[in-house]
């Protein structure tokens, strides 16, 4: 469990918001606008109006009391820049601010951010990796190099077992899990057998899982 201050309610901090509370985090939230704040009560242990690029509202925070603080102002990056820049020499820990541009993003981190996050660029990326590759059902980056796939099992995978089939040595990937009817199973053992009715949820180079799809008919 961690100590958490988001400044910025805007769509991408509602949800933010609200996973790392279900996750048992002790969430702070600041927004200019009581109206973004009223429905994210129940998943925080507090809440404050105010404009946070005014010292005084950020000093009233204790911003060195937390692990970790989000900075998600998205339509205004000269007041994400300032509110960055002002949390880091107030003592934070750990700043994570939201860009929308890459020129952001070099600003945001030459003035204090420790983490720079792109969430309509990521999202972006990983639609546009499963609605133009077949037989992708979802993914996730990890690197330029690596990632995670979620495909159907190759026909001569079928009522084998992983250890049998000697996928790691074979085809360069690991099974990190397996989805029926969209409840996961993971990390499963060498005699596990593989289904013809479910989901591979598989890491490895994207080179060598781009072979596999290949593969499959």
């Amino acid at each position: 469990m961690k100590s958490i201050l988001i400044i910025g309610m805007g769509r991408f901090g509602r949800h933010l918001c609200q996973n790392l509370a279900r996750l048992g985090n002790q969430i702070m939230i600041v927004d200019e606008k009581e109206e973004n704040l009223e429905e994210l009560l129940p998943y925080v242990v507090s809440a404050k109006i105010g404009d946070c690029t005014n010292e005084a509202v950020l000093k009233s925070l204790g911003i060195a009391n937390f692990d970790l603080c989000f900075v998600c102002i998205g339509t205004n990056f000269q007041s994400s820049l300032e509110i960055t820049s002002l949390v880091k020499e107030m003592g934070a820990r750990y700043v994570i601010s939201k860009a929308n541009r890459d020129i952001h993003a070099k600003f945001l981190l030459r003035n204090g951010a420790d983490e720079v996050i792109y969430p309509d660029r990521d999202i972006a990326e990983r639609l546009a990796v499963r609605y133009s590759a077949n037989h992708v059902f979802d993914y996730i980056e990890l690197t330029d190099e690596y990632a995670i796939y979620e495909i159907p099992p190759l026909p001569e995978w079928i009522q084998k077992s992983i250890g049998a089939l000697d996928i790691r040595n074979r085809y360069h990937i690991n099974i990190l899990g397996t989805k029926t009817n969209g409840k996961a199973y993971l990390m499963p053992g060498a005699n596990y057998t593989i289904q013809a009715d479910e989901h591979l949820m598989v890491i490895g180079k994207r080179t060598d899982v781009d072979k596999l799809l290949e593969a499959l008919p």
